[in-house]
């Protein structure tokens, strides 16, 4: 059939154990109804619970809701079926791919069971809206499984299930797995596009091969594929990330020259990597032109540049910067932007995550997962790692479920904090919730081995890693060179 192959695959265990398609037992659909009903019974007000409605108005109001208001096409979705209805397959993909990116998985599965017990029969729309939702949680396994699943019911795959493939196996550093999705691409016929060549300049930056990086942007122009923003973004990110600011700086300058405006990532790879090598003069620059086009600065990016001025002690510029993001109007961000100044002021009043939270609330901040991972990160990098953890319990406290990005987040806290055994009860936590690790789990754990001198173990998380798939970074391959060195010197074999 059309079985997946590659290293990572073949010590999976079997494929999802869904039922063949068949006529449903009645217990399948009292499971089915409950599953469903679970996640409906809050959204169906009470007016509307018994009205009678056509099919057609259900399934118009299931699809179109289903991205601004899910509870409310999960609501309909219950009535509907209450009435003897059932959804069109549109409206099944609509709510699948829904409740996947607002990471509801289980309730996404059963919508897919549900139709392959009682239709209409799902195809490769489905599995692909599923699928994402997977690969976002960082269930490589369970997406594996999928797969398998997906070639026993005679789905074939498409473009889309290998671009979600690709992007997912480049952002988790799992060489390999890229290469085998590439392949199988090419063998199909099917032609990479811009996005696809994005996630393959992705793909070099993240490998050390930046130079492969350039050839692919001539081989780009050579075949008249259009070169976007996120191909300049990937181009200046690589070059940025090995030292070669100027060639960074040259691209930037021909992506505007090209009439190619920048976007808010373009500004944050020119200001994160002028910030790394100390060129805190032509990052404030760069800053500064970001906010003169309207854009908000990234959190992330604001976090790095009080790092490197609080570093030099240089508080009454961060308070400068401060003030002008205020005088520009971004007030939305700003009391994220103030609270983060607070963390890394000597005297901070927000030391404290409850009483940072509830700030942000009293400004009428609206909280999402990556205002939590920001905040973490401030702490994390203050070493502050109780109040990342307090972070997290307030992330879920807030309905949103911990991401690998949080929790990658929080193994870096406790290895800052030179706590190695909480560090590494995160990491079995991850594997032990079906999350993948990826490259970045991986290096940061090495990271935490190495500070607290256990060197032998810098080698063991790099097998693993191996094992896992992930290709190690240039940060891993020097931790584990490191490490081996001084275990020789020590007269240790390991």
């Amino acid at each position: 059939m059309d079985a997946p192959h590659c290293p990572v695959r073949r010590h999976l265990p079997p494929p999802l154990q869904l039922p063949p398609f068949s006529s449903p037992t009645l217990g399948y659909r009292r499971r089915v109804a409950t599953a469903v009903a679970c996640c409906c019974s809050a959204a169906a007000g009470d007016q509307h619970q018994h009205q009678e409605r056509p099919w057609e108005s259900y399934d118009r109001d299931i699809q179109s809701h289903a991205g601004s208001d899910l509870s409310r096409s999960l609501g309909l979705l219950a009535d509907m079926q209450a009435a003897g209805a059932r959804p069109s397959a549109a409206a099944y993909a609509r709510l699948i791919r829904a409740l996947g990116r607002a990471g509801r998985t289980l309730e996404a599965e059963a919508l897919l069971l549900e139709m392959r017990r009682l239709g209409p029969r799902p195809d490769a729309a489905h599995y692909n809206a599923l699928l994402e939702g997977l690969l976002a949680r960082a269930h490589l396994r369970l997406a594996d499984r999928l797969l398998l699943q997906m070639a026993d019911d005679g789905v074939a795959r498409n473009r889309r299930t290998y671009m979600l493939l690709l992007d997912a196996y480049a952002r988790a550093g799992r060489l390999e797995d890229s290469w085998w999705v590439l392949g199988e691409m090419r063998r199909r016929g099917i032609r990479l596009d811009t996005a696809g060549y994005s996630m393959l300049v992705r793909l070099y930056r993240d490998n050390g091969m930046w130079k492969k990086a350039t050839d692919l942007v001539m081989e780009m122009q050579e075949l008249g594929v259009e070169l976007d923003v996120k191909i300049y973004n990937g181009l200046i990110d690589t070059f940025g990330k090995y030292g070669q600011l100027a060639d960074a700086r040259r691209v930037f300058d021909k992506m505007r020259a090209e009439g190619i405006k920048p976007d808010i990532s373009t500004w944050n790879a020119l200001i994160l990597w002028h910030c790394r090598v100390g060129n805190m003069k032509r990052a404030l620059r760069f800053f500064t032109s970001m906010q003169e086009e309207g854009m908000y600065p990234d959190p992330k990016i604001f976090v790095m540049i009080i790092s490197r001025l609080g570093e030099q002690g240089k508080w009454d510029d961060i308070k400068r910067l401060f003030d002008g993001m205020k005088n520009r109007g971004f007030k939305e961000s700003g009391a994220v932007y103030a609270v983060l100044v607070d963390i890394y002021g000597q005297y901070g009043h927000f030391r404290d995550a409850h009483e940072c939270i509830a700030a942000l609330k009293a400004e009428n901040t609206q909280l999402s997962p990556r205002v939590f991972c920001v905040l973490a990160n401030a702490y994390a990098q203050q070493g502050l790692c109780e109040q990342s953890v307090n972070v997290l319990q307030l992330m879920e406290e807030e309905g949103f479920e911990p991401n690998l990005v949080m929790l990658n987040l929080l193994i870096n806290a406790f290895g800052t904090a030179g706590r190695h055994l909480e560090a590494l009860a995160v990491f079995q936590h991850i594997k032990d919730s079906g999350m993948s690790p990826d490259v970045v789990t991986y290096t940061t754990l090495m990271k935490t081995f190495m500070r607290a001198k256990k060197f032998e173990k810098v080698s063991e998380v790099y097998k693993e890693m191996e094992r896992a798939g992930c290709t190690p970074d240039r940060k891993a391959r020097e931790m584990l060179h490191d490490a081996s060195v001084i275990l020789e010197q020590r007269g240790c074999i390991y």
